[in-house]
C-alpha cells in the first residue's frame, strides 16, 4: 500500500469532530445506542431523498426543455419517476448506516481524549 492509500482509509474511518460532538451532547443527556443511529439514519434519508426530489425536477424541467427544443413530444412516464425516488432513498439508508452505526457506538471518553 502507498502512503496516500493508507491515508485516504485512515480518513475513511474516522467520525468528523462536529459528528462526535453531537454523539457526545446526545450521550450526555441519556441517548442510548439505537436511537442515535435511527436519528442519522433518518437525517441520510431526509437529505438523500431530497436530493432526489431536486433530481427529479431539474430533469423533468430538462426534459421538457429538451423534447420542446427538439420538437419530440414529452412522454411522462411516473414509474420511472418512483424508481428513481426510490433509488435515491435507498442510497442513503445503504450509505448513511455504516456512518452512523459507527457514529453511535463512539466511546464518549475516548472521543474526548482525541478531541
Amino acid at each position: 500500500m502507498t502512503w496516500h492509500q493508507i491515508n485516504n482509509n485512515r480518513q475513511q474511518h474516522r467520525v468528523p469532530i462536529f459528528v462526535q460532538r453531537r454523539v457526545l451532547i446526545s450521550l450526555a443527556i441519556g441517548a442510548m445506542e439505537r436511537e442515535l443511529l435511527l436519528q442519522f439514519l433518518v437525517e441520510a434519508v431526509m437529505l438523500t431523498s431530497l436530493g432526489g426530489m431536486v433530481g427529479i425536477i431539474l430533469a423533468l424541467l430538462g426534459s421538457v426543455a429538451l423534447a420542446d427544443l427538439m420538437q419530440i413530444p414529452f412522454v411522462f412516464n411516473l414509474d420511472i419517476i418512483v424508481v428513481s425516488f426510490l433509488f435515491s432513498a435507498a442510497v442513503g439508508v445503504i450509505f448513511g448506516y455504516f456512518p452512523a452505526r459507527k457514529a453511535a457506538q463512539l466511546d464518549s471518553i475516548e472521543t474526548l481524549r482525541h478531541e
